[in-house]
């Protein structure tokens, strides 16, 4: 019985010299046996610095510097006022905007763009024509929704823009992954697909139903 009381002041001893007294002030740092680089030579926000001659560590922003995600052609800081229809995928008013913002350009460079990213990000669960039938589905992904049918098809461009940037049921934001310019190039992809699947030779233009046969 001895041995196991001078075990257990052993342990005690040894689990006090290593942890200390629990609530006990000490000016020596902590043991740490695995610091991951917790503790790391920084400067902290709006302290000082000895380094820069104005004692300052945080510092000015370079002349003509961008903010990321946003784009300008001028190095004027006007661009800055928010532009709910472009970034938000909302009108003036806060409705969801039908149809595109003002500074999108829908043209073939726009519709290629918008191929792209949806084949990187939108085809692994949609499919590649937007029907939900994509690789994921193979490996027992839930249903995932088609662009086809009149709920999609009716829901207004902002919406899916709000829906690309932050998710929807099971579908994960993709903000980190698709810039808001290359949203609304996926949005417009995305309607190409939904019209080649219930068009009718009356939306094929004049100068190509000769192609296909149409009179």
């Amino acid at each position: 019985m001895r041995y196991v009381y001078l075990a257990t002041f052993f342990l005690a001893a040894l689990t006090v010299s290593v942890l200390g007294f629990r609530g006990s002030l000490s000016t020596k740092p902590p043991l740490e046996l695995k610091p991951d680089m917790v503790h790391q030579a920084k400067y902290k926000p709006q302290s000082d610095s000895p380094f820069f001659a104005d004692g300052r560590t945080d510092r000015p922003l370079p002349a003509g510097v961008v903010p990321y995600g946003r784009t300008t052609a001028s190095p004027d800081a006007a661009f800055l006022a928010a532009d709910d229809e472009l970034y938000l995928g909302k009108t003036a008013s806060g409705e969801w905007l039908g149809g595109f913002p003002k500074a999108v350009k829908v043209d073939a460079r726009l519709m290629a763009r918008g191929q792209e990213r949806f084949t990187i990000y939108c085809a692994p669960c949609h499919g590649a024509l937007g029907d939900g039938n994509g690789i994921t589905k193979q490996y027992g992904m839930g249903a995932t929704p088609t662009y086809h049918d009149d709920r999609l098809r009716k829901m207004a461009e902002g919406e899916i823009y709000n829906t690309i940037a932050n998710g929807k049921g099971a579908m994960l934001s993709q903000a980190d992954k698709v810039t808001p310019e290359d949203r609304w190039a996926v949005i417009a992809y995305i309607r190409a697909l939904q019209r080649a699947q219930n068009g009718t030779a009356a939306d094929v233009p004049p100068s190509h139903k000769a192609e296909l046969g149409l009179k």
